[in-house]
């Protein structure tokens, strides 16, 4: 009896062990659940982890960060005041309910499309730059193709399912990583409260992405979902000096899987400073000048996201001559640094000198004199 009773605890734990929790199960065959994932390092654009990156597919309201993105481009003035055209009232879908003729400003109207996803918002903010929403649909478009996204295709501002209209996880993570650039969107996307006016008194918005009192870090994005795009999510985290971005497209655990991503990206990487900006490289020999050395430097610095492992495989190779010849103009290109990973070139920076470096030859000091006349 005993002895049965001890094989039965044996097959007990065996069981527990053999069957892990269904968020260890998910992970442990594959990232995530989403058909499409990118998770990028927001400077670099490095792609820390990506699963069917490249497929084009519906994405629903994130796609307002498209047109927060256009509107940037193509307004001065996002305080100015635009009248709600009777275009931009009653658009299916999530709402913040414009009434025609009413005024908000391009930025109260932002604060409206971004945090509970107002598609009348993103309607009126496509008309107040273009004349049609078509046109400013091709815009987006355009803007998004200059970030890199070059696998996108927009039909309207707000994304609503719509033939034709489609992007990737990887070029919406490009496009968001442009968006930071701006204060304005680091500052809306970030807020989770906030209130604008309409006729009677305020609109009261509460931002839809839970992650921003859940995750640690999170300073964004933009959540989405339709019956053809499933549940959608760009989000960002900021941890000491690094950022990261991560895009889940039709995901139904679209919080979760992003949190895990995250988490695991701060986990494995950090943003590591190879060189910096206008930095002291070396001082060479100078033949033909009563000055015996150049000093030398760069101008761009490179900083890039990597693995423990990966921080000793990191080559930084400087190519410049043994001796350098006068005259030599101050921010002459004299050289280049080189900075691989392995075998991968990952940058690739002029080096320049830092003064004028005059020669103290007669020939040449005449040749001067001549050219100046």
């Amino acid at each position: 009896m005993k002895n049965k009773f001890i094989i039965w605890i044996i097959f007990c734990l065996l069981l527990v062990v053999s069957f892990p929790t269904p968020n260890s199960q998910l992970y442990a065959q594959q990232e995530t659940s989403a058909k499409a994932m990118c998770v990028i390092e927001k400077t670099s654009k490095r792609i820390l982890y990506a699963q069917n990156e490249n497929q084009q597919l519906a994405n629903a309201s994130t796609t307002k960060i498209v047109t927060f993105l256009t509107i940037l481009k193509n307004c001065d003035d996002l305080d100015k005041k635009i009248i709600i055209d009777d275009r931009a009232v009653g658009i299916p879908g999530t709402s913040i309910y414009l009434k025609k003729g009413e005024q908000l400003t391009i930025k109260q109207l932002l604060y409206g499309m971004m945090l509970v996803s107002g598609n009348d918002a993103a309607t009126a903010l496509a008309i107040s730059v273009c004349e049609s929403v078509d046109e400013f649909a091709k815009l987006m478009t355009t803007e998004a193709q200059k970030c890199g996204a070059k696998n996108s295709c927009f039909k309207n501002p707000h994304g609503l399912d719509e033939k034709g209209h489609y992007t990737t996880a990887y070029d919406l993570a490009l496009i968001t990583a442009e968006c930071y650039k701006y204060d304005i969107f680091k500052q809306i996307v970030s807020t989770q409260n906030a209130k604008i006016p309409n006729n009677s008194g305020y609109r009261y918005l509460k931002n839809k992405n839970t992650l921003l009192s859940s995750l640690l870090g999170c300073v964004g994005v933009k959540t989405g979902f339709t019956n053809n795009a499933g549940r959608c999510l760009v989000s960002s985290a900021i941890r000491e000096n690094m950022q990261i971005i991560c895009v889940v497209l039709n995901c139904g655990p679209m919080f979760e899987d992003s949190y895990f991503l995250i988490e695991k990206a701060f986990q494995n990487y950090s943003l590591k400073k190879i060189l910096s900006p206008y930095s002291y490289i070396r001082s060479v020999n100078v033949n033909n000048s009563n000055e015996k050395f150049a000093k030398l430097y760069i101008q761009k610095g490179f900083s890039y996201p990597l693995t423990k492992n990966e921080e000793q495989n990191i080559n930084v190779n400087f190519n410049i001559p043994k001796i350098l010849f006068a005259p030599l103009e101050k921010e002459e290109v004299v050289g280049e640094v080189e900075i691989y990973l392995d075998n991968n070139l990952l940058f690739c920076e002029k080096i320049y000198t830092m003064e004028e470096i005059k020669s103290n030859k007669v020939t040449d000091n005449l040749r001067k004199v001549i050219s100046n006349w």
